[in-house]
């Protein structure tokens, strides 16, 4: 037989990924001359598990590391990018995706202006960066970051923040499309369970972005 009968054995989706990592099947993308940090939705919604049970947490120095690498990408004169998600009073802009629950804690009752699409104080953004609302998972359906990597010559983006399964792994996916070396910084990433984190991990890292320790980023930028 060619081909593979897909896989069933008894190892977590976590130690799949460390083994993956462990492993690595597929040559690196590596990092170009230029990149932007893309902050995917800190916003209290999503970040703040004292006040929203939408919100998770993954590693506890999430944004501290986030804010590490946007300031070191800042000094550098690279673009830092932060977006967040809200909705009209109606909710119709959440099209279809709004449909599916709708109780205060549903996706298109985030409104503009409000607690949960505020972003998390603790995150440290500075005048100069870039912030947008989306509606949509990826960072780049419907936005201008398509225009503003291409106005600051961008060839590789680093992607940050939740979820990894949503909202992260569709912005990274998005990004190789568009032509870009992408790199997913392992704990600048959350979601609410450890199955659909490193599941999603393990496939950005086979087919779409390099997988890499936050320290792997930090260390080029202070290398720049």
């Amino acid at each position: 037989m060619i081909g593979t009968l897909m896989v069933e054995d008894d190892r977590t989706a976590k130690q799949i990924f460390e083994d993956v990592m462990a492993n690595p099947a597929r040559a690196r993308f590596g990092f170009g001359e230029r990149l932007a940090i893309v902050n995917v939705d800190f916003q209290n919604a999503y970040t703040r598990i004292d006040r929203y049970k939408t919100a998770y947490q993954t590693d506890p120095r999430q944004i501290e590391h986030t804010n590490t690498i946007s300031r070191l990408a800042r000094a550098a004169g690279m673009p830092v990018v932060w977006t967040r998600v809200a909705y009209a009073e109606d909710g119709s802009d959440a099209g279809v995706w709004g449909t599916r629950t709708n109780t205060p804690d549903s996706l298109q009752n985030i409104k503009y202006g409000s607690d949960r699409h505020a972003f998390d104080e603790r995150c440290e953004i500075d005048p100069s960066d870039t912030q947008f609302t989306k509606r949509m998972p990826s960072a780049f359906h419907e936005s201008p970051l398509q225009s503003l990597l291409i106005w600051h010559k961008v060839d590789t983006v680093v992607v940050t923040g939740g979820s990894t399964s949503g909202c992260v792994r569709a912005t990274a996916v998005d990004s190789l499309s568009r032509g870009y070396r992408t790199i997913v910084p392992i704990e600048t990433c959350a979601d609410k369970h450890a199955s659909y984190h490193y599941a999603n991990l393990t496939d950005l890292q086979l087919k779409y972005a390099d997988v890499v320790p936050v320290q792997e980023v930090i260390d080029w930028l202070q290398a720049r």
